[in-house]
């Protein structure tokens, strides 16, 4: 019998290469010694237990050659997709590249040019941005609105926004960092406006089993099937169970055509998967897994609901109500500070590192990402902190 998951344990993580734990006083100026790490999306949680017996597995076999003959992990995905998300995929479609960030990276050069124009709905997960750039294309922002303290958007307020450059939309779906769960109707809206302007869609789903009671989440293939044939839908099993080092992800391409375009870019850059995760996605991707996925749900709904009560306390800030993800994001404009002010109370003060929503591109200026996915008493210790920093408001 498999022990239940114990998400109050404490795991030092200093001192063991962690980006989130051993670079933030480099990056944030937050001291390593009493610092809180809430800035890189991975959680402070161990994986269920039969991945960490698949790496000892490994471990114990003693060879770490090419991983060859798919076939389970294949079906481990499949699986997963149908009993969690309702869709049936076809083995033939997936890819498998070196993290979702590379999927990203892979359908810009595959389905672009230099100097064409990509589409994003800001404030948006800061990679995205970051690789298009790279590549030599443009990012064409659509800020969302705020409709009573959550985002929505109009893709009528997009269409001025296309050029002839433009030939793609990458929608975060769950949102990251709004946690916003779209409706079937939104998701409907911007696979009609993709096939307006005849863009490709790339939806990133990555967050869309960490999804709170109460809320529904609707695979792109599913909520609206018209868009299929310019679609690339992209999933991982890494932020689910907290395996983001495997560097492992999903693009799946429905479109023969789009396929073989995806297909060749991978061959021509060499890419092929990494064996440890690949055996820790196939572990995960089981019942076991979704057991613990549910338990750690249940566990971050109540760190959502104390972070959330304890920072709304404070006048001024004002924490958006999460639908998925494990990733707050909090308002600190109702202060009347500056980023500079509230940046340096939160970081100087309260001693935590949290990402600066100018990163996640317009509209993000006057917020701060906060992963929520640790131990209950750190949730509750960060709440204090930020209270004492910004004691002289209340």
């Amino acid at each position: 019998m498999t022990t239940a998951p114990n998400f109050d344990e404490v795991i030092k993580r200093h001192g063991t290469h962690s980006v989130k734990w051993d670079m933030m006083e480099q990056f944030y100026g937050v001291p390593a010694q009493d610092g809180i790490a809430m800035w890189v999306a991975d959680m402070e949680f161990r994986p269920p237990h039969c991945v960490q017996a698949a790496v000892e597995g490994m471990a114990r076999h003693g060879v770490y050659g090419y991983f060859g003959d798919e076939r389970d992990y294949l079906t481990a995905i499949r699986w997963w997709m149908q009993a969690r998300h309702g869709w049936d995929v076809p083995a033939e479609a997936i890819f498998t590249t070196h993290g979702l960030v590379n999927g990203t990276a892979l359908c810009v050069d595959a389905y672009t040019a230099p100097g064409d124009a990509v589409m994003l709905m800001t404030p948006v997960y800061h990679a995205f941005a970051r690789v298009i750039r790279a590549a030599g294309r443009t990012v064409t922002e659509c800020p969302l609105t705020l409709t009573e303290g959550r985002y929505s958007f109009d893709t009528r307020d997009w269409d001025a926004q296309v050029t002839p450059q433009t030939r793609m939309l990458i929608l975060c779906s769950p949102h990251n960092p709004g946690g916003r769960v779209w409706t079937v109707e939104e998701l409907q809206a911007v696979a009609d406006f993709c096939i307006r302007h005849d863009l490709i869609l790339v939806s990133d789903e990555i967050h869309h089993d960490l999804i709170y009671p109460g809320q529904k989440h609707t695979v792109m293939p599913l909520a609206a099937p018209q868009v299929v044939d310019r679609l690339v839908m992209m999933t991982a099993t890494t932020k689910t169970f907290n395996i983001a080092g495997s560097h492992s992800g999903n693009v799946i391409v429905l479109n023969p055509d789009l396929r073989a375009k995806f297909a060749a870019r991978m061959n021509a850059l060499g890419i092929s998967a990494n064996s440890f995760g690949l055996f820790m996605a196939t572990a995960a991707y089981s019942p076991e897994g979704a057991a613990w996925v549910d338990a750690l749900m249940t566990y971050l709904d109540e760190n959502r609901r104390l972070f959330d009560e304890g920072v709304n306390a404070i006048p001024g800030l004002r924490s958006m109500p999460l639908e998925a993800t494990y990733l707050a994001w909090v308002d600190f404009s109702g202060t009347g500070m500056s980023p500079a002010e509230f940046i340096d109370r939160v970081q100087k003060g309260a001693r935590i590192a949290a990402n600066h929503g100018a990163t996640f591109g317009l509209g993000g200026e006057t917020y701060l990402r906060f992963n929520l996915a640790a131990p209950r008493a750190q949730v509750a210790e960060a709440v204090a902190r930020l209270q004492a920093a910004f004691a002289d408001l209340q």
